[in-house]
């Protein structure tokens, strides 16, 4: 069994008093943030790669259901969940995507998730609350008709309902904004100090906002501003997660490592300099990205960052490239793909989490998950006290 213990967010509930289902559950990312404290009575995914691990990582994870969520129905779920958490499939709601968006064959399976949510409110078995995680692009899919879709069902299924836009690289060093809709069902008592009055520009973005005052006046009435503390300085950097003697990647040939900076523009190639100039070990990340150059043609260019955290890690598909660490010492640069383990502690992953031996499987895995330490986040501040407003202890170390 997985204990979660990453970057400080030890806190777990004193007894296993409260479960939860996890659908669209991949390597259960989401279940490694709720922690011990945590019970899991059903959790589901598609992706068979996806449920292996998953089984890997949880005794074997008897409650795990392997196949399409449109083939459930509410018999397949037993007894009543407190929280019920669905990261639904981001990739017709991205800004990389077709924008098909709810409609679309992938992100659309969030209706056929909510018809077996509505089928548990016929049984008088609707969680007690709703976590709805995805990418920010949500917001604006349609024009905004998708997300007010979402309040809509969670409006007439009695839900009050608010939403965080969370960027991970609070909590670890990846650049990685979420979306995080958080319905809490009528007869639960939200206490004092979770929700205010206003919007708060730390998780209530400007697009966020926007989105809130697009809804109609009804979702309005039942919205929700979850309220959460400032968290504690991030006390990691890039450069703390990354191997000199990685596993599974090589180093690039210097040949491979000028090639690479042949791809970058004046103004790359001026960022790398100043790493340069630093004289220490500066290390930086890098995504290859189709650009147009001067002549308006399309041309396939190396962009590089050396602000202390990674880019947003992605899954190898649809035309999504790998991302590339560069290790600057004065005149010496290096190149290599980031390692699968580099990219497990980037999602605030344990040591002791299993992954693929496959090295696109792994990195598939973790570029499609949620970031741990978020999920503990919002579990100690908002899914705790909101289901469980008895004290929480705080869990000894290992």
């Amino acid at each position: 069994m997985i204990r979660m213990v990453a970057y400080g967010l030890q806190v777990q509930m004193a007894d296993s008093s409260l479960n939860f289902y996890e659908f669209f559950a991949g390597g259960g990312m989401a279940r490694a943030g709720l922690g011990a404290g945590w019970t899991c009575l059903f959790a589901n995914d598609f992706d068979h790669k996806k449920a292996r691990v998953y089984r890997d990582n949880w005794n074997g994870a008897p409650e795990l259901r392997h196949g399409d969520v449109s083939k459930l129905a509410p018999a397949d779920l037993p007894g009543a969940a407190d929280l019920v958490w669905a990261s639904f499939p981001c990739q017709d709601l991205s800004l990389a995507g077709g924008g098909a968006g709810l409609k679309g064959e992938r992100s659309g399976t969030f209706w056929p998730f909510w018809k077996l949510m509505k089928g548990l409110a016929a049984e008088r078995r609707a969680p007690r609350m709703l976590v709805l995680e995805n990418v920010c692009g949500t917001l604006t899919s349609h024009e905004g008709k998708d997300f007010a879709a979402i309040c809509t069902s969670l409006r007439q299924a009695s839900y009050r309902f608010g939403a965080v836009v969370i960027d991970a690289a609070l909590f670890v060093p990846q650049s990685r904004p979420r979306l995080f809709i958080i319905a809490v069902r009528d007869d639960v008592e939200i206490p004092s100090g979770i929700a205010s009055a206003e919007p708060s520009a730390l998780w209530h973005t400007r697009g966020l906002r926007c989105a809130h005052s697009r809804l109609s006046a009804q979702s309005r009435q039942r919205w929700v501003w979850w309220d959460l503390p400032r968290p504690a300085k991030r006390n990691t950097n890039l450069a703390d997660l990354i191997e000199d003697d990685p596993v599974g990647v090589e180093w690039h040939t210097r040949e491979e490592t000028r090639a690479l900076i042949r791809m970058m523009s004046e103004l790359n190639r001026e960022k790398l300099l100043e790493a340069k100039k630093s004289g220490g070990r500066v290390v930086g990340c890098v995504y290859k990205r189709t650009r147009s150059d001067e002549f308006k043609r399309k041309v396939q260019r190396a962009e590089v960052r050396f602000d202390r955290v990674s880019g947003c890690l992605r899954t190898p598909a649809g035309g999504s490239s790998r991302q590339l660490i560069l290790v600057v010492e004065g005149e010496k640069v290096k190149s290599r793909l980031i390692s699968a383990q580099e990219t497990a502690r980037l999602m605030g992953l344990p040591k002791e989490y299993a992954l693929p031996v496959n090295y696109n499987e792994a990195y598939h895995l973790t570029g499609d998950g949620v970031v741990v330490p978020v999920v503990r986040y919002l579990a100690a501040h908002i899914f705790e006290p909101v289901l469980a407003p008895a004290p929480i202890a705080p869990r000894k170390a290992a």
